[in-house]
């Protein structure tokens, strides 16, 4: 594995905006198309996750009706990861809302959105999966970085 890509992917609480946008390419929950949308990308306890904001999501859609996806690391670090988004179970869920809730309601970050975001409404409506990357070195890797 690319160094390169083992620092993109070593993200944590304290990681910009930049550090945390990929780009990810899904294919249509009914048409099959690929699409390619730009997201933030989540770590923690050394393990990858996409969310967003509560709410449906044609990327949440998309991946619950095909698993498989890309993920595309930029900033800095081109490389295409094929990875597959798994479903979370309610101890990770709430786990991995709290850490991307306190960094959306970060000042540096909150900005961005209107008001500040309320735990209860992303535990009940907003897209989670975690990211498995293909490559085992990526996955291993994860254990082994501090994050």
């Amino acid at each position: 594995m690319d160094n390169a890509v083992a620092h993109a992917l070593a993200i944590g609480p304290d990681s910009s905006a930049a550090e945390r946008t990929i780009d990810i390419t899904t294919l249509g929950a009914r048409s099959g198309i690929p699409r390619r949308i730009e997201i933030w990308f989540h770590r923690v306890d050394n393990r990858w996750y996409l969310s967003g904001m509560p709410g449906p999501r044609s990327w949440y859609a998309n991946v619950r009706a095909h698993p498989r996806f890309m993920v595309h690391l930029k900033h800095g670090v081109k490389a295409d990861l094929p990875a597959t988004a798994v479903p979370v179970d309610e101890p990770t869920r709430r786990r991995v809302i709290a850490a991307v809730l306190d960094l959306q309601n970060r000042p540096e970050f909150a900005a961005r959105v209107n008001q500040r975001q309320e735990f209860d409404d992303w535990f009940a409506r907003s897209p989670l999966v975690e990211i498995v990357f293909d490559d085992e070195a990526l996955r291993t890797a994860s254990s082994a970085q501090s994050g």
